[in-house]
């Protein structure tokens, strides 16, 4: 039934035939007038792959620095070195977070920060290990590819060399932060410092060879063109046909407030609810055969939105986020404990279910 109401669309044709999708396929989708018939044919292929069921980790956030080298006007979190507010955790102070990430009954750390220039390797593998040695049960998700290139450049050592010793200090998986958007065109002007999206790819594909997984996301909402969406989707889903080392994608909607972007005027607003709507429907579809989790970030959607975003073929929540800083430095300030996830889940007769960093269901 649903082929005779698609109003002639070839690339929902091709995704209800379980077809993979083309780049023309996703310009079309992008350009698509009926984004009720798009969330129906998402949500259909979402329960394909995953049924009914919502998952979501107990997770906690630790930011261990907001110094970054660079300066990225995208970004509200980061701080020079000598800004009254720059800080840079100790190993007592990481332990304490964790303990009280343990007490909320977090199963996940999941840790990144800002590029910090005079930090040496060891003081990522002491903060690794140390965690591992007082709460052996938590897993660690840390570091983005982008961090992880440029704790290599400025240690002196190769990315192999820095993933394999944090591999050995107990790192579970890389977080999928950095990856912005990868086409250089919208890429030069939201940043800088920054390692290139090929350079991201490449960080992402080695740690998946060298056994560490990692999610993956996509910033939007800035100053994309529907093309570079299509082909940033489309280099993810090439790596993972290649690694099979991606656990998740999450589109991340970007948050003006306190970035330079905002401030240079170009970007004035967020993205409206529909855009939102159109990005998680054609992230299902476009990678359908390759990915089966696409998370909804309620951190950056809002918990409403998040929900609607379920129907259009998200079927993770990502996690409780406590202590969550980067968003929350534009304005944002959603966190959840798992009984609201739960609760949100089960407001849209979906399957609430608790997993682990690898979306196992425990």
């Amino acid at each position: 039934m649903l082929n005779s109401i698609i109003n002639g669309s070839k690339a929902l044709e091709n995704a209800l035939a379980g077809e993979e999708l083309s780049f023309n396929d996703g310009m079309e989708l992008m350009n698509y007038d009926n984004i009720f018939m798009l969330g129906k044919i998402a949500d259909r292929i979402k329960k394909q792959i995953k049924g009914n069921t919502v998952t979501f980790t107990a997770s906690y956030y630790l930011n261990y620095t907001n110094v970054c080298a660079a300066s990225c006007p995208l970004c509200a979190f980061y701080k020079k070195n000598n800004e009254p507010d720059a800080y840079t955790l100790t190993k007592e102070q990481i332990l304490n977070r964790v303990s009280i990430a343990v007490q909320k009954g977090a199963n996940e750390m999941h840790i990144v920060g800002g590029f910090h220039p005079n930090l040496e390797l060891e003081y990522y593998e002491g903060m690794i290990r140390s965690i591992k040695e007082k709460f052996p049960n938590i897993s660690i998700k840390s570091f983005t590819p982008a961090e992880i290139f440029f704790i290599a450049r400025v240690t002196h050592n190769t990315t192999k060399e820095v993933l394999l010793r944090l591999q050995e200090c107990g790192l579970n998986a890389l977080a999928g932060g950095g990856a912005e958007i990868f086409h250089p065109e919208p890429r030069k002007q939201i940043v800088v410092g920054k390692c290139s999206g090929d350079e991201w790819l490449q960080v992402a594909e080695l740690a998946h060879t060298l056994g560490i997984m990692t999610n993956c996301t996509m910033l939007y909402g800035h100053v994309e063109k529907p093309e570079h969406v299509i082909d940033h989707i489309m280099k993810l889903r090439e790596l993972q046909k290649k690694t099979g080392g991606f656990l998740t994608f999450i589109p991340l909607k970007f948050s003006p407030e306190n970035t330079e972007l905002k401030r240079n005027g170009l970007v004035k607003t967020h993205s409206s609810a529909l855009y939102d709507l159109r990005i998680i429907a054609i992230s299902r579809l476009m990678l359908a055969n390759v990915i089966n989790n696409i998370s909804a970030y309620y951190i950056a959607l809002g918990k409403k939105m998040a929900q609607v975003a379920l129907t259009y073929g998200a079927s993770d929540l990502v996690g409780t986020a406590f202590a969550e800083e980067i968003f929350r430095a534009t304005g944002l300030t959603y966190s959840s404990t798992i009984e609201e996830l739960v609760n949100m889940i089960k407001e849209i007769n979906h399957i609430p279910a608790q997993r682990d960093t690898f979306h196992n269901i425990i």
